[in-house]
């Protein structure tokens, strides 16, 4: 072979272990982020940003929502995507939802500021779907969607996420005050910066 013939790694399989760590440190990433940007009243894109709003408006808990309008999108994880990453997926929504449940029993934010919770919390929840993503999960909604386009289509799953996303949080002018809007978009482009810098296709080989 000659030296200068560049040599195409070989994608190497996860293991059962690997996936199953990545979808606890994943999910508990994504809740994370998600429970940061509830105490400071900011809202994030797709489906979480829906079940943001439907949380504020009634007083009820974040994660029944996100459960709830999850549930229709894995119809199409099941077809497009097959059942292994439906059932991943599936425990990443449930476990995500039970922790952002109950995390204001066990954390605890004593300050705050709303610009540091939109970019810390965006960061921890981009790290937390690229761990998922890289081991064929996601945290549904608009997630499965995004992984979906770049298996069929080559599109960015990070870009169409980042656009999704800030759609989603500029319709949040009828709801919210200018200030908080603002904020929120800086956390949906500080989520969708580390899936578009990280997770486009042919850049990991895991599989």
């Amino acid at each position: 072979m000659d030296p200068a013939t560049p040599v195409t790694p070989i994608p190497t399989a996860h293991s059962w272990f690997d996936d199953i760590h990545a979808l606890i440190a994943g999910s508990l990433f994504v809740a994370l982020g998600m429970t940061m940007f509830g105490h400071a009243g900011l809202l994030t894109g797709g489906v979480a940003g829906v079940a943001f709003l439907a949380s504020y408006a009634s007083g009820l808990a974040f994660g029944l929502f996100f459960f709830l309008f999850s549930l229709p999108f894995f119809v199409l994880s099941w077809v497009r995507l097959g059942p292994v990453f439906t059932f991943k997926s599936f425990g990443a929504v449930a476990l995500v939802s039970a922790c952002t449940t109950l995390a204001p029993k066990v954390v605890r934010f004593e300050l705050l500021n709303p610009w540091v919770a939109s970019v810390l919390g965006g960061f921890l929840i981009g790290f937390g779907l690229l761990a998922l993503l890289r081991h064929q999960a996601s945290v549904g909604g608009v997630n499965i969607l995004a992984q979906w386009l770049q298996q069929a289509k080559g599109m960015s799953a990070g870009k169409v996420q980042m656009s999704v996303d800030l759609v989603v949080v500029l319709a949040a002018f009828w709801v919210l005050p200018p200030i908080q809007v603002a904020q929120s978009v800086v956390g949906a482009v500080a989520i969708g910066a580390i899936l578009a810098l990280n997770h486009r296709p042919g850049r990991y080989l895991g599989v």
